[in-house]
C-alpha cells in the first residue's frame, strides 16, 4: 500500500479507534485480534464470525471502525448491511488490488481496504487513515476509481442529453449511428428526405455538437 504523501508530523493523530474484527477463521481472527490488541492507538472492542454476529456485534458495540475479512461467505454484502445497520466505516481485508475487486470495494461503500500481501504495520496505518477520514490507495488504483467516476458521470450526461430527444428524434440518431444516409433514414422510417434534414438538424442542436458521428458518440456515452 503506498503511504500518502502527507508527511507523518503533520497527520492528525488518532487514539482510541474502536475496532471489530470479523472473520469466519478463528486463527486469522484471533491472531489480529492479539496483534491489534498491542497497538496504543486502536482499541480491539469485540469479534464476529459472520454476517448476522457482525451486524449485531456493530450495533452493540458502537466500534469506529469494523475490520472485515473479505474471504468471509457474506462478502462485500456485510459491507451494505453494516452501512444500513450502524455508524462504523468498514474496512476489508484481504482485497487483491485488481480492478475488478477495488471497484466492488468502491461500489459497496467500503472506507478502506488492505490488500493480500499488506503488512501489520500497513494495516494499522490504514485504520488510522480511515479514523481521520482519508482513504489510502495507490497511485494507479487512485487513477483506475478517478476514471470510473468520469466515465459514470459521461453515462449521466449521455442520458441527459438522450431526455432532450423525441422519440422520432432518438430514432434518427439510432438510425444514424447505423451509418445509414439521409436518404436511407427516410426510406427506413417512410418519411421525407426533408423530415430527415429537420430531424438531424434538431438533433445537432440540442447536442450542441457539430457533425452526426459527434452525435451518435454522445448518445451512446463514453467507450468503456
Amino acid at each position: 500500500m503506498r503511504q500518502p504523501d502527507l508527511p507523518l508530523s503533520a497527520r492528525q493523530p488518532v487514539t482510541d479507534v474502536r475496532a471489530l474484527v470479523a472473520s469466519d477463521i478463528r486463527l486469522y481472527r484471533e491472531g489480529l485480534m492479539e496483534r491489534l490488541g498491542r497497538v496504543p492507538s486502536l482499541q480491539v472492542v469485540g469479534s464476529a464470525t459472520d454476517l448476522a454476529s457482525t451486524v449485531d456485534a456493530a450495533r452493540e458495540l458502537a466500534p469506529d471502525i469494523v475490520l472485515l475479512d473479505l474471504a468471509m461467505p457474506s462478502g462485500l454484502t456485510a459491507v451494505r448491511e453494516l452501512r444500513d445497520a450502524a455508524s462504523a466505516k468498514v474496512v476489508v481485508l484481504g482485497v487483491r488490488e485488481a480492478e475488478s475487486d477495488v471497484v466492488e470495494c468502491a461500489e459497496a461503500g467500503v472506507a478502506g481496504y488492505v490488500t493480500r500481501d499488506a503488512s501489520l504495520r500497513e494495516l494499522v496505518e490504514v485504520v488510522e487513515s480511515v479514523a481521520r477520514g482519508e482513504m489510502v490507495c495507490s497511485p494507479r488504483i487512485a487513477a483506475l476509481l478517478l476514471h470510473r467516476v468520469a466515465e459514470a458521470a459521461g453515462s449521466r450526461d449521455s442520458g441527459d442529453h438522450a431526455r432532450r430527444l423525441s422519440q422520432r428524434e432518438l430514432e434518427v440518431a439510432a438510425l444514424i449511428d447505423e451509418g445509414l444516409s439521409n436518404k436511407e433514414i427516410a426510406g427506413r422510417l417512410s418519411i421525407e428526405l426533408a423530415t430527415v434534414k429537420n430531424h438531424v438538424h434538431n438533433i445537432l442542436d440540442k447536442l450542441e455538437v457539430h457533425s452526426r458521428t459527434d452525435a451518435a458518440a454522445q448518445l451512446r456515452g463514453p467507450a468503456i
